[in-house]
């Protein structure tokens, strides 16, 4: 069975996912993927060839390049999705005798891959909320407000989801409602 996990930015996916995944279900993570892929030299070309990059470290130019506007996300989109896609489907075959594997995947809605999972959780939280995660992660509210409104609403995306996750308590509470759709499923 194929679940995946989906929500908008500083949400709490990655920990519901961790929950989930704690009980050694199998789980992939579109965010560590990406994170990967900075590092990874051939795509560095790329990046620096198609976007003008000068620096060293990439990822900081993107960033600013995003943010001054040089640099649309969908351009950089169109470089990063399908690696993470291959990637994904690559973990799902390795996986497939697995009874449970999980993907944690940020732009689930928006990349139209629906069809691929047997079950969706949504997780959702206020963006109050969800802005003081990201700052306490060290992100800059400029970024966040960025990448925020490059997602589809929450709205949106129930009507895709078999479960929604409200991730606005404790993490206790959070965990007792992970577990909760555990027995469901």
């Amino acid at each position: 069975m194929k679940i995946g996990i989906t929500g908008s930015l500083s949400s709490g996916k990655s920990s519901v996912a961790k929950i989930l995944s704690k009980k050694n279900n199998i789980l992939f993570s579109a965010d560590k993927i990406v994170k990967n892929l900075y590092s990874n030299n051939q795509f560095k070309k790329k990046v620096k060839k198609k976007f003008k990059i000068k620096k060293k470290n990439i990822k900081n130019e993107i960033k600013s390049k995003l943010l001054n506007k040089e640099l649309a996300l969908k351009e950089l989109g169109k470089l990063i999705h399908p690696f993470v896609r291959k990637k994904m489907k690559e973990f799902s075959k390795k996986n497939k005798k697995k009874k449970i594997i999980f993907f944690e995947i940020p732009l689930l809605i928006e990349s139209n891959l629906m069809n691929f999972f047997d079950f969706i959780i949504l997780v959702v939280a206020p963006r109050k909320n969800r802005l003081n995660r990201y700052l306490k992660s060290g992100g800059k509210k400029k970024m966040f407000d960025l990448l925020d409104k490059n997602q589809i609403s929450p709205k949106q995306k129930i009507k895709y989801c078999d479960y929604i996750i409200v991730n606005n308590k404790s993490k206790n509470i959070l965990k007792k409602k992970v577990h909760d759709i555990i027995l469901n499923v």
